[in-house]
Formats: C-alpha cells, sequence, structure tokens
C-alpha cells in the first residue's frame, strides 16, 4: 500500500461527512429526516422562484438529474405538504412549483443547520487558509471540468 493521498478519495470522504454532518444538523433542527436532495430542492426553489417561476425541468437541469428520478422526489415532496404545482396560464402542459408555508419554515431551518455546520467547518481556519483553501478548489474544479468539457481525455 502507499501512503500518497489521493485528492478524489479525500474530497468523496469529506463529501460524505458534510452530508452526514448536514443532515444530523437538519434532523436536530427539525425534528424529523429530510433528504439531503429535498433539502437542496426546497433551498433551490426558494431562492429562484423569487425571480421567476420554477419547473420540474429547471430541478433536472439545475441537479442534473433524470426525469423520473426528479418526478419521484417531487411526488414524495408533495405527499409530505412540502410544495405544490399549480398550472400556468401559457402552457396547459407546464406545472410550476410552489413551496408550501411548511417548507418555507423548513427552508429557514435548513439555512440555520449549514451556517452551524459552516462554522464547524471554518474554526481554526485563519483567513489566509481559507483563501488558499478556496484557490485550490477553484483550480481542481476547472481540472476537472475542462476534462468534461472536452479538454483532455482518458478515453
Amino acid at each position: 500500500m502507499h501512503d500518497k493521498k489521493v485528492v478524489g478519495f479525500e474530497i468523496k470522504v469529506l463529501s460524505n461527512l458534510l452530508k452526514r454532518a448536514i443532515n444530523k444538523q437538519i434532523t436536530k433542527n427539525y425534528g424529523q429526516e429530510l433528504t439531503g436532495m429535498q433539502g437542496m430542492i426546497i433551498g433551490y426553489i426558494s431562492h429562484h422562484s423569487k425571480e421567476r417561476d420554477i419547473y420540474q425541468r429547471d430541478i433536472e437541469t439545475n441537479f442534473n438529474i433524470r426525469r423520473s428520478s426528479v418526478t419521484g422526489i417531487l411526488q414524495t415532496m408533495e405527499k409530505n405538504e412540502l410544495l405544490v404545482r399549480e398550472s400556468v396560464s401559457h402552457d396547459a402542459r407546464l406545472k410550476r412549483l410552489v413551496l408550501t408555508d411548511k417548507a418555507e419554515k423548513i427552508n429557514k431551518i435548513i439555512h440555520q443547520s449549514i451556517t452551524e455546520v459552516e462554522d464547524r467547518l471554518q474554526q481554526d481556519l485563519t483567513e489566509i487558509e481559507l483563501a488558499q483553501f478556496f484557490h485550490t478548489i477553484e483550480k481542481i474544479k476547472k481540472n476537472i471540468s475542462t476534462e468534461n468539457k472536452g479538454g483532455k481525455q482518458n478515453d
């Protein structure tokens, strides 16, 4: 076995730890389970619906999820009274996604939970360390997105 750290593996481990910490904090603050994806969809709709109507295709595109998966998630969210689908006058096929008051309250709890976890993430880090971290992350994101957009291909 070699001792060299692998960036992708470390990012995956950190991602898993972060998801668990946020879910634990949301459960602590909210009092029940809410899937991470439901929380992200609530946040997305809450933020973007102030500017324009949000539709299922927006969720599919922005979260890069298949239509069938999004349909199932949204049906569960409707059943749990987190959102409603409302018809729009200009196209009978379209249904805009509207959060319920329950979901808006949950969104506030999610923001509070994320802030609490973010504070824990940044504790004991200096401004210089944070700046270097964000600089490094941007380089890594650029490297991986260049590869995915037709740059270097490792087929």
